[in-house]
């Protein structure tokens, strides 16, 4: 769905045939969520012409200049469809996985096409999320890399490249840290999975939705990043303690992280990039119904 949205033809292909008939459904079903919410630009029928079911994959294989993997997360699974998918696949196509955790260079080793091989790693729901993270492995080639960017970019996504393989990248690590916090939480009756969610739904990820961790910190206190980290990084590194993790703030990388703010948001910039914030904050409100009445 999203690939078509932007004008590309599609393929898909399934090991279970019966797969296409639910494919087929939810094809219908969200293009016309979509379409009732003024989010396409044409008519659901131009979409679904250009997306075509094969049950043999050396027919979706054919003249595909984009392969992209979405089998369940099992490494025994990948490494007999990635050795496939090197064998007939055009010799320029980018062949990526979906992976959410594996890293490629688990599976690459099983096919020549190994320089063909990365992760890439889309948000759930892929058609309304658009970020996606490139993970190349050693064996990748940087022309696989810039190729990749390209196709995901003119699809209308927003790639992040991941310069290591580590499980779970960046998208998982950092839900993964959100979430082995909230199971302690509950664990320990500091709050109730109801109030957690609350405090995320309506706290952390409204700023969230429009800023990362680092400009909340950054617009959070007025010297910006580094003011934040000297008066709030010993209560972080306690917090951190108690978990068993010792990962100190530490001068160097406190430094490298504002000149990186720095680089992106001007300290003269500072005051309006806070009214910005607070303006996007509003629009939230206005849009979700909230306010004045």
């Amino acid at each position: 769905m999203l690939f078509s949205r932007a004008g590309f033809h599609v393929r898909l292909w399934d090991a279970l045939p019966e797969a296409f008939d639910r494919a087929a459904a939810e094809l219908d079903s969200r293009l016309a969520l979509l379409a009732e919410h003024g989010l396409l630009a044409e008519e659901p029928s131009a979409i679904l012409e250009r997306i075509s079911f094969h049950e043999i994959l050396l027919d979706a294989l054919q003249g595909a200049e984009l392969v992209q993997e979405c089998v369940p997360e099992r490494l025994e699974i990948k490494r007999e469809v990635f050795q496939q998918l090197g064998a007939y696949s055009e010799p320029h196509a980018v062949l990526a996985s979906s992976s959410s955790a594996i890293v490629s260079s688990a599976f690459a080793t099983v096919t020549p096409a190994r320089d063909r091989i990365l992760i890439a790693h889309p948000g759930n729901p892929p058609y309304l999320i658009p970020v996606i993270e490139v993970v190349p492995s050693e064996y990748t080639s940087q022309e696989t890399v810039d190729r990749a960017l390209a196709l995901y970019r003119e699809a209308g996504m927003k790639p992040v490249v991941v310069h290591q393989e580590i499980e779970g990248f960046v998208f998982n690590r950092l839900q993964g840290a959100l979430l082995r916090e909230a199971y302690c939480l509950v664990r320990d009756g500091v709050a109730s999975v109801e109030d957690i969610d609350e405090v995320v739904r309506s706290g952390l990820g409204r700023r969230w939705a429009f800023i990362g961790p680092f400009e909340t910190a950054d617009l959070n206190t007025r010297g910006g990043i580094a003011s934040h980290a000297e008066k709030l990084g010993p209560a972080y590194a306690r917090m951190g303690a108690l978990r068993g993790q010792d990962d100190p703030w530490t001068p160097e990388l406190v430094a490298s992280i504002e000149a990186q703010r720095r680089a992106v948001l001007p300290e003269a910039d500072w005051e309006a990039r806070v009214v910005w914030r607070d303006e996007q904050l509003m629009k939230l409100s206005k849009l979700i119904g909230e306010g004045a009445s």
